[in-house]
């Protein structure tokens, strides 16, 4: 599917706003492509510079760091999925079937064909899996949350909170429940193609095994009296 998306990425993230030239939409694209292949460690702006066929410097007037390039990818990521609960839920009456569909697009690797302003999303997915826990567990963490880098993964997260309250007004940890079903959507996924001694999907591997474990985890959680 072929989504019209944009989003209005926090300023404080870049020096320059990539969106606006050519040299900086092949920035983000590359190292979506870059990351996602060689993992974040393994990335520097020395190598993207190669890969776009341009200078470090270039980038650097782009972005201060490689962190807050890895927040601004991971926030594209947050804002898409926000976007898709919000477009996908529209129609659908049943509290219940909101959730089970807010499964799918959280564990959405068989409908991963999807794109948005020119930038592939099936990348920016494995991004957020392995990477995305690294923009907040670092020592910046509250100067940056200041800033406001992780708001449209708190964005996300209330979004998320407000359908369990909408199944279960008297749930008491939707909050809770909201962030760690993110969180577990993405760590089971890893777990099941890395680590599979800590998933009990890792022999098939497939996605719908870990919607059904997911579904598991918050239809109990929101039905314990």
């Amino acid at each position: 599917m072929q989504v019209d998306f944009r989003v209005k990425m926090n300023v404080n993230l870049y020096l320059r706003d990539p969106d606006g030239t050519e040299i900086g939409k092949q920035i983000i694209k590359n190292s979506i492509k870059m990351i996602s292949i060689i993992g974040y460690e393994q990335f520097t702006f020395k190598k993207l510079a190669v890969e776009i066929s341009s200078t470090e410097a270039t980038i650097y007037r782009y972005f201060e760091n490689k962190h807050k390039l890895l927040i601004y990818l991971v926030d594209l990521y947050w804002a898409f999925v926000e976007f898709q609960v919000i477009f996908q839920l529209n129609n659908i009456k049943s509290p219940a079937e909101k959730i089970i569909k807010l499964v799918d697009i959280l564990v959405w690797e068989d409908n991963a064909n999807d794109n948005f302003g020119g930038f592939d999303v099936e990348p920016l997915y494995y991004i957020a899996i392995a990477e995305g826990s690294k923009t907040y567990l670092s020592k910046d963490v509250d100067a940056n949350n200041k800033e406001l880098f992780y708001k449209p993964y708190k964005d996300l997260c209330v979004r998320i909170s407000s359908l369990f309250k909408e199944y279960n007004p008297k749930y008491k940890y939707a909050a809770s429940l909201a962030s760690t079903l993110v969180e577990t959507a993405h760590m089971q996924y890893y777990f099941m193609h890395h680590l599979p001694r800590l998933s009990d999907c890792s022999k098939k591997k497939n996605p719908k095994d870990l919607e059904a474990y997911l579904e598991h985890l918050v239809f109990g959680a929101l039905n314990t009296k």
